[in-house]
């Protein structure tokens, strides 16, 4: 056998017990992303959705109908 092989096969060998020896001592444990982890027992409260009566959209989109109408208004009097 070629020495540049058996050294390869010498550092796949050590590779592969660094590996095993991070598993076995807990170092290959890796934190958590974001968020809550799993188990945890403070779950989220359920929040309440506030409703919008149908006076309110009405009201929320002729306003906004309003902004839109000024802005093209504003936008054709700088020259486009």
């Amino acid at each position: 056998m070629e020495v540049s092989r058996i050294l390869a096969e010498i550092d796949a060998q050590i590779a592969k017990l660094q590996q095993a020896r991070e598993l076995l001592s807990g170092d290959a444990i890796k934190p958590r992303g974001p968020g809550r982890p799993k188990g945890s027992t403070n779950a989220p409260s359920k929040r309440r959705r506030h409703k919008l009566s149908a006076e309110g959209r009405r009201r929320i989109s002729e306003s906004q109908k309003r902004r839109w109408a000024e802005q093209r208004k504003a936008g054709s009097k700088s020259g486009k």
